[in-house]
This record gives C-alpha cells, sequence and structure tokens, in this order.
C-alpha cells in the first residue's frame, strides 16, 4: 500500500452521479484531510459548480490526464469507465478505491469494508474495491457472528431501493407514482417492469443457472471479504418502490450453539452497526435513509434449524453502502 499524505489531494470520479455526489457529501462532512478536491466526470456536466469547505470546486472532464498530482481517487463510474481511467490513475501515482463491478473479484486486488478486513489491504496495492451495497450492509453482521459461532448456512433476500439503479430510476419511481394517481399512461424505461406499487425479483440480468448478476455478487463478495471461500450462502434479489435505502431478511445457521443475548450485545457493540433488540422496535427503510449506520432488527432464534437465527438488516444503499465505506477506507489509508 502506498504511503498517503496527511493532507492528500483527492479527486472524485463520477462526481456528478448519485454516489459521487454523496462522496462529495460524506468528505465535506466527516472533515477529511484534503489539501485539493479535484471533481471529474462527462464532459456534459463540465462547468458545473460545487461547494466543498466553503469553496466553489469546478467540475472537469474525466481524461487519462485528471489524475496528476492526485493522492486518492475514489471512483462512482461504470466498470466500463472504471477499466480504463482506474489503470490511469494509479500509472499517475494515485491510490484507488473504485466503487464499480470490474475489480472486485479480481484476486489481486482487496474488496474492503473497514470494519470486517482492512488489513486485507497490503503494501504495494493500488487498487482498492467497495463492494456491492447489498455486500456492504451485510457482512459487517455476519463477520459478528461467525467470530461467535462459525457461519454454516447464509439465506439472504433483498429489497433494495431504486436509487441503487441510478437517478434515471428514481425519476422513473417518482413519474409512475404521479402517472398511477393521476390515471395517466405509465412511463416505464429504467426496469423491466413498473416499478410503482410493485416488486420486481430481478436486479441485474440473469445467468444461466437462473440466479442474477446481483445475486451473484451478494454471494462471492461475501465469502472473498469474510475469508469463507466454501461458505454456503445464497440470495434473491428484489426491487422494491422505495427511493432510498436497501433492507435484507437474513437467516443464519451457525456451526456451534449460541446465546441470542450474546450475539445482540456483540452486534450492538460493534463499529457501524445499530441494534434494535426490542421485536417491536425494528428499523426501516425510510428512516435508514441517510443515516451512516447498518440497522439490525428482528433478531430471533429460527428454530428451523438446531442454530438457527433470524434478522433483518437495514442500510441506506448509496451512504454506507457505497460513499462512505469508499471514504471511510480513504480516511484509514490517510491516517496511515
Amino acid at each position: 500500500m502506498k504511503k498517503v499524505k496527511k493532507n492528500p489531494v483527492i479527486a472524485i470520479a463520477g462526481a456528478t452521479g448519485l454516489v459521487g455526489s454523496e462522496m462529495l457529501n460524506v468528505l465535506e462532512q466527516r472533515k477529511v484531510p484534503c489539501s485539493e478536491l479535484k471533481l471529474l466526470a462527462s464532459k456534459d456536466s463540465v462547468g458545473e459548480v460545487y461547494k466543498f469547505n466553503e469553496q466553489e470546486v469546478e467540475v472537469e472532464a474525466l481524461s487519462a490526464e485528471s489524475f496528476d498530482g492526485v493522492d486518492i481517487a475514489l471512483f462512482a463510474t461504470s466498470a466500463e469507465l472504471s477499466s480504463i481511467h482506474v489503470p490511469a490513475a494509479v500509472s499517475a501515482g494515485a491510490v484507488c478505491i473504485d466503487n464499480s463491478s470490474y475489480f472486485r473479484m479480481k484476486p489481486e486486488v482487496p474488496l474492503v469494508v473497514p470494519e470486517v478486513n482492512f488489513d486485507a489491504i497490503k503494501d504495494g496495492d493500488m487498487i482498492i474495491a467497495n463492494p456491492n451495497c447489498s455486500t456492504i450492509q451485510l457482512v459487517p453482521v455476519l463477520d459478528v457472528i461467525h467470530k461467535i459461532a462459525g457461519l454454516r448456512h447464509v439465506v439472504v433476500s433483498t429489497y433494495q431501493s431504486v436509487s441503487g439503479a441510478g437517478k434515471a430510476a428514481l425519476d422513473e419511481l417518482w413519474g409512475q407514482t404521479l402517472a398511477v394517481f393521476n390515471q395517466q399512461e405509465v412511463p416505464q424505461e429504467a426496469f423491466q417492469h413498473q416499478i410503482a406499487f410493485n416488486c420486481i425479483p430481478q436486479i441485474d440480468v440473469f445467468l444461466d443457472n437462473g440466479f442474477t448478476k446481483e445475486e451473484f455478487k451478494i454471494i462471492n463478495e461475501s465469502r472473498k471479504i469474510l475469508g469463507i471461500a466454501d461458505l454456503r450462502i445464497t440470495a434473491t434479489a428484489v426491487r422494491v418502490p422505495v427511493f432510498f435505502s436497501h433492507a435484507e431478511s437474513v437467516f443464519v445457521e451457525t456451526e456451534k450453539p449460541f446465546d441470542l443475548s450474546d450475539i445482540i450485545k456483540r452486534l450492538s457493540k460493534a463499529p457501524g452497526i445499530a441494534v434494535r433488540a426490542a421485536h417491536d422496535e425494528y428499523p426501516m427503510q425510510l428512516e435508514a435513509a441517510s443515516t451512516d449506520e447498518i440497522h439490525v432488527g428482528r433478531l430471533r432464534r429460527d428454530e428451523s434449524v438446531e442454530n438457527g437465527l433470524s434478522m433483518w438488516v437495514v442500510a441506506d444503499n448509496v451512504r454506507k453502502g457505497a460513499a462512505l465505506n469508499a471514504v471511510q477506507i480513504a480516511e484509514r489509508l490517510i491516517a496511515g
């Protein structure tokens, strides 16, 4: 891992998108040391002005020359753009934290959730992958349980907000909702089916085995981050008509017996996790939006197996599920 300056030059690539603009917010809110900030985006956004630390920063065109003098580059770009511009940034000497899926499963690239496996970053690593939003909110909870009783089997069903599909998806949910109320034709472009007042059990494309790419991201990324290559884990990913925050219904079968009160206590003490222990005080997507924590509730012993546990996990997918996680990695790099 390259030694990062205590007051680095930071660039955000894809700065005008949902995740990029949230990275900007998080950097300012957390007062991350930064001698200079560069905002990079497509030519359509060049010249737009954003405020950062009481100063105005103008958006520049993303290009191979954008990273001269940059110490840390945060990427909120597509996999295609990351495949082109991350190597260019590395060549310019920048440590890159990439939110796309392009580098995540490459064996030589650490896939990091700081609360779980920051030590996966080694000397010489110049590319660090940010996991999928659904994975980020899942693995810190699984990690705590694994350290207590071991993981035998995990089943995850996700209820993912439309913001995970970008600005066009947010606009589509709003536009469809208005159209339904006004008894007008319902516009449909961003999703395979109408999303307003509906749930779509497909996120990303289908693979030959019937799973979607999103579901396999959760499966494979969880195994890599937790360091359990043979973890028995399966997932079903569903898009729901919610603007922000993903929810997950999680079933865990552990290797060893556990005390439920110990699980709750250890989760409550884990960094970045907020637990609702009372059965009727569960977290919801609406209230989790714009918060930093991974919210856990509905914790209960599942008696369908000998060592079973069921729970409900909610987090803001744009914030902790993307922007905040990337900035937390940057903070740790700066701290040294």
